[in-house]
């Protein structure tokens, strides 16, 4: 098996975006880079994660459910023998791009807590604590309707 199998227009260094089936039956996107240098090539994969199609019952909306590939590791990159690998197809699905860069872009900032909620950043727009967000809501709600 070589790996011109899996990427006949992409030479050595050149990174793609993929999704890799494994041999643990686990399906992951990462950017990923093909190093022939030695006898046996193997992968380097940059910010592998696991996606997840979720469907909303009762409406056509479908959401996608981001988790790291490994959860105890803060590492980015991890490499991968070819023979873990079942199949492997070059994604150009700028959708599923789009998804992995903003997760990226999201835990880069370390934005994400243990429990996997988004914590609020400036760009989300205003933050208080909530003795400030009590205090003006209690004002607004006092403030006589003909001051404004």
């Amino acid at each position: 098996m070589t790996s011109s199998q899996f990427h006949s227009k992409n030479k050595m260094g050149d990174e793609f975006y993929s999704i890799l089936k494994l041999v643990s039956g686990e399906e992951i996107f990462a950017l990923v880079c093909v190093d022939e240098t030695d006898d046996e090539p193997i992968l380097i994969l940059h910010t592998p994660i696991k996606m997840k199609t979720l469907h909303n019952g009762g409406s056509h909306l479908n959401y996608i459910k981001v988790t790291p590939w490994m959860d105890m590791t803060d590492e980015t990159m991890f490499i991968i023998r070819l023979d873990k690998v079942i199949t492997m197809i070059e994604s150009k699905d700028q959708k599923l791009i789009d998804v992995y860069n903003n997760y990226n872009d999201d835990t880069d900032e370390e934005n994400i807590s243990i429990d996997g909620c988004v914590m609020p950043t400036p760009k989300m727009g205003y933050l208080s604590s909530v003795k400030d967000a009590r205090k003006d809501l209690e004002d607004l709600f006092k403030k006589d309707i003909k001051d404004t």
